[in-house]
């Protein structure tokens, strides 16, 4: 990960701004720039990922025009090879570097055409202003807001934006911003028509793709490692990646000291394909101590990130301190596409589809919110081969009549496309889903709504959480949340467009509490 940010005028000097900036200073640990442009400024904290380097440090420039970007642009080297033959010259092993040179050929076409995870700010030396883009997921972060003179800033997270804009926005995702404009460049989940093919060639398309997916993201000048909850998701990227490398890998799992669901599994699915597998252990003490500053870094208010947040967050802290590891690969977006406990009750294909497009819409500030800023925070890069363009595309083409769960098991088509290759064990690969935030142990959960229940009486519970009309908590532990975020984030709560839960219009899904357990399909997903 990198931090950027970018100013389209100068009435802010550096010292006014620079504090701003270094409170992302951990998503770019290695070096740091601040440059003045004719009419703005340009930041950069640097993760040397690719061409480590100190050529590799941005901002870049060609013809006096610069750029900064936080992302990682897949399949690279044969588009710098064509630069290459036609007279463009690189100084790195960057795979960012060829940005402004495509930007020269393509102009504000250039977006559609790459393959990436990506923020990224350009000043355009043609214009003497500045062009912003995010890539159609929003895996990586991306925030603006208005200064005092009405000039736009850019920024990778909304703290660098706090104190210096009334208001933060998030970027929108598949958006670039030019002559004062957000412009939607990529749109993956409006479906025009649905593909023909049948089950298995559905199912062989799943495989193939994510493999893929899954094969460029293993390109790191850094050290990887992976993330494995002993869930399906993570497992077969795990997997996949152990047989495309032809080497063991590094993996890493996290559980409460006492009861986690998923350690045996994630160790299971380690010792079958043979991973150097590291367990990470954490205590009720542990998560308490660690709520404020999850809460300051995620940016949100959001029941479900926070609690997925917590074990996340210690694991790559673990992680950081400990290895040499700089990317991880995980397997979060998998459920958006393919399902979760609570889609089973989905009323129709058409209603599932509905609900797939929307989560996946709305990835950016939850799950993949989450896995950016717990990794990020820790020095570290995230990749995520779920969220590759071409598996997603092809994913929401599928007719929803066999994505909706008729099978009995859920995620079935993820399942079958994997059931010949024998990846994983036959009890992982049909092991019914746990969610994250409980797999890591019940008890994380239960000790957090213990610990906001001791916080409050219920008459400062109904007092306090009036003062809330946007996203009004409706839990204690909402409002805990909720306060904390108000400490760090004061009045920006509309970053965050509500909780995130179950689909409450329908049948078995009118709940109070966004875990699964609480479903009547649970069943034993967590055991």
């Amino acid at each position: 990960m990198c931090a950027i940010m970018g100013f389209s005028t100068k009435t802010l000097k550096q010292e006014d701004f620079q504090p701003c900036f270094d409170r992302t200073a951990t998503r770019g640990p290695d070096m740091s720039r601040v440059i003045e442009t004719p009419s703005g400024w340009l930041c950069f904290h640097r993760l040397a990922i690719m061409g480590l380097t100190e050529a590799g440090m941005q901002p870049f420039e060609l013809d006096g025009s610069w750029l900064v970007c936080n992302g990682e642009i897949y399949g690279f080297r044969p588009l710098k090879r064509k630069l290459e033959e036609q007279g463009y010259a690189f100084k790195s092993g960057s795979d960012c570097e060829i940005l402004l040179p495509l930007f020269r050929e393509y102009g504000l076409e250039m977006f559609s055409r790459l393959d990436a995870e990506f923020a990224l700010i350009i000043y355009d030396a043609k214009t003497d202003s500045l062009i912003a883009a995010r890539d159609p997921i929003g895996i990586r972060p991306l925030f603006y807001g208005y200064g005092p003179d009405g000039g736009i800033i850019f920024a990778s997270e909304a703290k660098n934006l706090v104190g210096l804009c009334k208001t933060v926005h998030p970027f929108p995702p598949g958006c670039y911003y030019a002559d004062g404009k957000f412009v939607r460049y990529a749109n993956l989940t409006t479906v025009d028509a649905y593909t023909a093919d049948d089950l298995e060639t559905v199912c062989r398309n799943i495989r193939n793709k994510l493999i893929a997916g899954v094969d460029k993201r293993l390109d790191a000048d850094a050290p990887l490692g992976f993330l494995l909850s002993g869930g399906l998701d993570s497992s077969l990227v795990c997997a996949i990646s152990a047989i495309v490398l032809g080497k063991k890998i590094r993996t890493f799992a996290i559980g409460m000291d006492k009861d986690a669901i998923d350690l045996k599994y994630a160790r299971q699915v380690a010792d079958y394909i043979g991973a150097d597998h590291t367990e990470v252990f954490m205590t009720r003490e542990q998560v308490l101590e660690s709520l404020e500053d999850v809460i300051a870094m995620l940016g949100t208010w959001d029941i479900t990130t926070i609690r997925a947040s917590m074990g996340m967050y210690l694991c790559c802290k673990a992680i950081h301190e400990r290895t040499d590891i700089r990317v991880l690969l995980t397997g979060e977006i998998s459920d958006e596409l393919f399902g979760y406990k609570y889609t089973d009750f989905a009323p129709s294909p058409e209603a599932f589809q509905q609900e797939s497009k929307k989560r996946v819409d709305e990835l950016y500030m939850y799950d993949v919110l989450r896995a950016d800023r717990c990794i990020s925070v820790n020095s570290l890069e995230a990749r995520v081969p779920f969220g590759d363009l071409d598996f997603v595309r092809y994913v929401m083409s599928i007719d929803p009549a066999k994505k909706i769960n008729t099978y009995q098991m859920g995620k079935y088509l993820l399942r079958h496309a994997f059931e010949n290759d024998h990846l994983l064990p036959d009890e992982i690969l049909w092991r019914q889903k746990a969610a994250f935030s409980d797999a890591v142990g019940h008890s994380m959960v239960d000790d957090l709504k213990e610990y906001a229940e001791e916080t409050y009486t219920d008459a400062e519970f109904e007092a306090r959480r009036q003062q809330y009309p946007y996203g009004t908590p409706f839990t204690k532990e909402s409002l805990l949340y909720r306060e904390i975020f108000e400490k760090y984030y004061p009045g920006q709560a509309e970053m965050i467009r509500d909780f995130w839960m179950p689909n409450k219009s329908w049948e078995g899904c009118n709940v109070n509490d966004p875990s699964a357990r609480v479903l009547a399909n649970y069943g034993e997903s967590g055991s």
